[in-house]
């Protein structure tokens, strides 16, 4: 197998094994390896009408060790739990979400990229209500299934700041919805503010709260932080999902002495922030270098726009170098495969 490593794009990749569970008559089935691609599916299945599918985004890492090593699985496991949870669907166990990771990552070893190259192992964990049905109900059947992909940076522009567009017209989840659940639908309900941002030069959009408009939400698909004299400020909302990246985050900013806030981001702070990030799995950190508000015509930048600041730099530095094994994990985050 050759691949160019260092050159990957943030897409997919056939690889060898997918790991599958089946929940039916209360209990989960023993996890089995395949190499089908695809999944066969009831014409009424739940998923399909009803959007009863939640989704996990992880990553694998091949350490400056060589040993291989998973970021924070039991939360992405809790999370999916939660998403579940809101859907009514079956709750994974913590420990078969984690031992299916572990394994579908150790059977597609030759696919997570060489130290070194910047690239990882991405994971999706992927649950679906199955049974067929016609009626509005919870499934009696789901398919937890994982897979997993070697990825690059997630903006083409990698560590280097991006530009951001509020989108007031749309909105990513309703006030009370599921904003703050892993769920399908948020992703398709983005889509049109997505393509707009990307037909006007922006790769990503920032969204307000659906109810006023006076507030900040998500960023595309990543939580929103902005930092201002030596405090980390990130979003706490019904409609914000959960990043266990910016959880980890809020971590490191602490260790790096900075305090830390999550509460209600009103609109008018972007025009006091000195930095601002998006943060997620996939970019880990994405500086933002401005934010553009079409309604007023008004552009927030921060720094000089072209560099990311000092502090989502090291904040940045120092999660990468947990992940790569290139400094201690005194947190206990990365989980070795063996």
């Amino acid at each position: 197998m050759e691949l160019d490593w260092k050159n990957l794009s943030f897409g997919y990749l056939k690889t060898d094994y997918n790991i599958r569970s089946y929940y039916r008559n209360g209990s989960w089935s023993e996890p089995e390896l395949t190499s089908d691609e695809t999944v066969s599916l009831h014409m009424a299945a739940t998923c399909l009408h009803y959007g009863q599918e939640v989704f996990e985004g992880q990553k694998a890492f091949r350490g400056a060790d060589g040993v291989i090593r998973i970021f924070r699985p039991e939360e992405n496991a809790k999370r999916m739990q939660s998403s579940a949870a809101y859907l009514k669907m079956a709750l994974p166990p913590v420990d078969l979400f984690v031992d299916m990771m572990k394994r579908v990552v150790k059977a597609n070893e030759r696919f997570v990229p060489p130290y070194g190259t910047g690239a990882s192992l991405y994971i999706r964990p992927l649950l679906l209500g199955t049974s067929a049905q016609v009626g509005v109900n919870p499934s009696q059947e789901y398919l937890l299934l994982m897979f997993v992909t070697p990825v690059g940076p997630y903006y083409k522009e990698g560590f280097n700041p991006i530009k951001v567009m509020i989108d007031r017209d749309h909105d990513r989840a309703a006030p009370l919805g599921t904003g703050h659940v892993k769920v399908g639908g948020n992703y398709a309900a983005s889509l049109t503010s997505g393509e707009i941002g990307h037909e006007k030069g922006y790769p990503c959009v920032l969204y307000l709260d659906a109810k006023e408009k006076k507030h900040i939400d998500e960023c595309g698909g990543a939580n929103f932080f902005g930092i201002r004299q030596g405090t980390y400020i990130t979003p706490r909302s019904h409609s914000v999902l959960p990043s266990i990246t910016n959880k980890s985050l809020m971590t490191l900013a602490e260790e790096l002495g900075l305090k830390v806030e999550q509460r209600i981001v009103d609109y008018e702070e972007l025009a006091t922030f000195e930095e601002a990030g998006a943060c997620g799995t996939a970019a880990v950190i994405s500086p933002i270098g401005s934010i553009y508000d079409p309604s007023n015509d008004r552009t927030f930048v921060y720094g000089d726009g072209t560099k990311a600041g000092p502090n989502c730099e090291k904040l940045y530095h120092r999660l990468r170098a947990i992940q790569y094994g290139e400094e201690p994990d005194t947190y206990g985050w990365m989980v070795e495969v063996k």
